[in-house]
């Protein structure tokens, strides 16, 4: 049982230190205790093993991120597609870059010899995350179905994961507009990562107008009418 006091939050926030000075191998319960002035022992009162430690981050670092991108999901005034993909993109740029050691864990960087729960460190996390990325693939079918018309994509495709995510909340999407949340997906990740990991500083002064402005052509190229 993980005692959530000041000083576990602390332990949390030292673990992501060590991983973003060193690497995600710092991780250890030893080196935690010797940064926070304690004593091997006295640590493993609130984790038993590195492993422990390693989950409780993942899970809590995940779920702070699937709560920024539901945030910003529910406080979209309107329905409109354009708005929830804008919306959704940049809160999760928004936490990834405020965020970056965080985002190194749960995307990047694997903690070596980590043993994750069956299931996953972070099941539910994961579940919104994904679910919140195929709802705006949801969003913005009705205007880019004649786009996919032509896809070759059918169930088989898809790992049973994500089926298992995506057909219990969407049981009516079809395997193209699945195959369009990937995508949708990789646009966004694909630009926050090469900026979280440092790749866009030699390239660029302005990463985040390249971000919006690679938003606002996956909009337009979904076919989605843009309201004024």
């Amino acid at each position: 049982m993980q005692k959530w006091d000041a000083t576990g939050w602390r332990r949390k926030k030292v673990a992501l230190a060590l991983m973003a000075s060193v690497g995600p191998d710092a991780i250890t319960l030893r080196a935690i205790a010797r940064e926070m002035g304690m004593t091997a022992n006295a640590i493993y009162g609130y984790f038993p093993t590195r492993d422990d430690l390693v989950t409780t981050l993942i899970n809590n670092v995940y779920t702070a991120m699937a709560d920024a991108v539901d945030t910003a999901w529910e406080a979209t005034p309107s329905a409109d597609p354009a708005v929830r993909i804008e919306a959704w993109a940049n809160a999760f740029r928004t936490w990834a870059l405020i965020n970056p050691q965080g985002f190194r864990l749960v995307y990047g960087d694997p903690v070596p010899g980590h043993q994750a729960p069956e299931g996953g460190p972070a099941p539910d996390a994961a579940r919104r995350v994904c679910t919140g990325l195929t709802a705006l693939a949801a969003a913005a079918w009705p205007h880019a179905r004649h786009v996919y018309q032509g896809s070759a994509f059918d169930w088989p495709d898809f790992g049973p994961g994500l089926l298992e995510k995506v057909r219990s909340a969407l049981p009516d999407l079809p395997p193209a507009a699945v195959a369009l949340a990937l995508r949708i997906w990789g646009h966004l990740h694909g630009l926050v990562s090469l900026e979280v990991y440092g790749h866009m500083r030699t390239q660029t002064t302005s990463p985040e107008k390249l971000f919006r402005e690679e938003i606002a052509q996956l909009v337009e190229t979904l076919g989605i009418p843009r309201r004024h």
